[in-house]
């Protein structure tokens, strides 16, 4: 058995997570990491191994900030853990007191050099809202201007970074050690969680992900995005528009009755779809916590420390994914995710197309109000996990996104459709898909590289020219049927031959127009006239023999 280097300072904490692997996990897997020693004989209560998917989003909620991020990265991770599982842990909200108002004035006036009371005209002293990293208080600038003001919670640093310290020793041990780690990558998640947290915790990046945000949906008139204040924004506090509006979870049924919800239900899957597919750039976490109806019945965004990025090269890729999934076409959606799978390993894509084919069309099946198509997203990663596909976390995110998409259009509109949505919106995200790699930058360099070639296409002719008739030009050829290339040789030799003859006629021709004679044909030189007929019947010839006998 091995043994984890065990700081007297860590202890209670590696005991924390000791216990929640073996509740949750495998008291196999505690063993092998060398943590069974610190949970006093508990690993025999082997009923703990099948507690509820709640349970594990209360522990994790308890046990603080990193471990909640921890779950909420979990919660997109379909091959390791199921459904029940991932929608707990979606939900996973901070449940924490507020730190003292003291302490809100010192970051305050430490981070903006100036007190709060020359700073702001009026701060409230009781927060908003209060998180695990953070906690937000009401407030207005010297101009009237009405902010709210995220202030980071003192001393999170530290307990995060000791956290990551043991999570990443835990997780080496059992990559190292363990089929399990090695299977499922737990070193890319913990590297993913490291990742995550570090951007959480700077604010100027959150400020830069709002302005990004809002630049993107300035088209979408129901959609609002809070302004970042620059001068008042730091590392440590984030100072924004302040939106006034209630959580999409907490809409009495009488204010669900006098919105649009059809109408903004099918801007927000819209706009979320475009982020995505075309943008690159989207709301990682758009949870009901997260989205808010304005008082002039106007969809908000807010909490832009997640973000998710698509590259180019995936989002074609994606959009075909989803229209197959929404659209019923499980053979179509299988071979879209195999070539999005960069792993080589052996597959029987059989099995693989059948289930995927069963998984899509179980969905389809349902009635319309049991639709979630981020469910059968993320239920098409579970599978290919299954059978050693391995697709890019962007699919994850992607059926997270959905799914949480999916649950804010139902209280919006609870007959909305997503997989409707996705196949009326497909054809306009394929045109901006199209446009948006047709930007200057791009033009330039299409038109550069068309000038290059060009301007060297002259002189490679004449390279090649010169080889033919030097009787020096070779060919390299790997598994070709010689046959099939001596044939090939000699229809080129032909067309080469073919074409010095029409061109010797058209150049006889225009010499001879010169040479007056009393056989004319319509109105010139008869036999120049002959030369010119016969280059232009063979051209047309040749250009027919080509099309014809060439196009296999």
């Amino acid at each position: 058995m091995l043994k984890l280097p065990v700081r007297g300072e860590h202890l209670k904490r590696y005991r924390e997570i000791a216990s929640l692997l073996l509740r949750y996990g495998s008291s196999d897997l505690v063993r092998k990491a060398g943590l069974g020693d610190l949970l006093d004989g508990e690993l025999t209560e082997e009923a703990s191994l099948r507690s509820r998917a709640e349970d594990l989003a209360r522990d994790l909620e308890r046990m603080g900030p990193t471990f909640v991020k921890l779950g909420q990265l979990l919660s997109s991770r379909a091959d390791l853990l199921p459904e029940p599982y991932l929608e707990a842990l979606s939900r996973l909200q901070d449940r924490v007191e507020p730190f003292p108002y003291a302490e809100v004035e010192k970051i305050v006036a430490r981070e903006l050099g100036v007190r709060i009371s020359r700073a702001f005209g009026e701060f409230e002293r009781t927060p908003m809202a209060a998180a695990s990293l953070a906690q937000v208080h009401r407030a207005s600038l010297r101009d009237g201007t009405s902010v709210a003001v995220k202030v980071q919670r003192p001393g999170i640093r530290r307990e995060i970074d000791r956290d990551l310290e043991i999570f990443d020793q835990i997780v080496g041990v059992l990559s190292g050690h363990t089929e399990v780690g090695r299977t499922y990558d737990l070193e890319g998640l913990a590297r993913e969680l490291r990742r995550t947290l570090n951007r959480e915790l700077d604010y100027l990046r959150e400020a830069n992900h709002l302005r990004r945000l809002e630049s993107n949906l300035e088209e979408f008139e129901r959609l609002v995005v809070p302004t970042p204040i620059e001068d008042y924004t730091t590392s440590r506090v984030l100072t924004m528009e302040l939106v006034r509006g209630t959580k999409i979870d907490k809409l009495s049924p009488l204010v669900r009755l006098e919105i649009p919800g059809q109408e903004l239900a099918d801007e927000l899957f819209r706009a979320y779809l475009r982020q995505i597919l075309v943008d690159g750039f989207f709301h990682a976490d758009p949870h009901p916590g997260n989205v808010f109806l304005t008082r002039d019945h106007r969809i908000a965004l807010i909490d832009l420390g997640m973000v998710g990025h698509v590259s180019p090269e995936l989002q074609e890729q994606l959009l075909k994914l989803l229209v197959a999934v929404s659209s019923g076409k499980g053979e179509e959606a299988a071979e879209m995710a195999l070539r999005l799978s960069p792993s080589e390993a052996e597959v029987d894509r059989g099995r693989f197309r059948r289930e995927i084919a069963e998984l899509v069309a179980e969905y389809q099946e349902r009635k319309l109000e049991s639709i979630e198509v981020g469910k059968v997203v993320l239920g098409l990663g579970r599978v290919a996990a299954r059978n050693g596909v391995r697709l890019p976390g962007e699919i994850s995110l992607l059926g997270k996104a959905l799914l949480s998409l999916d649950q804010v259009g139902r209280i919006l509109d609870p007959e909305f459709d997503p997989n409707a949505a996705i196949r009326r919106h497909a054809s306009e995200l394929m045109r901006r898909r199209m446009w948006s790699t047709v930007s200057p930058g791009g033009v330039l360099g299409g038109i550069l590289e068309t000038v290059e070639f060009f301007e060297r296409l002259p002189s490679r002719v004449n390279r090649i020219l010169e080889l033919v008739a030097d009787n020096e030009l070779r060919l390299n050829l790997t598994g070709v049927d010689f046959s099939h290339l001596v044939v090939g040789l000699q229809k080129v030799a032909n067309r080469i031959t073919a074409g010095l003859v029409i061109a010797a006629f058209i150049v006889g021709a225009a010499l001879m127009m010169r040479v007056q004679t009393e056989f004319t044909l319509f109105g010139y030189p008869g036999v120049a006239m002959i030369f010119f007929l016969a280059a232009a019947v063979g051209g047309l010839w040749l250009i027919f023999d080509i099309l014809y006998h060439d196009r296999a």
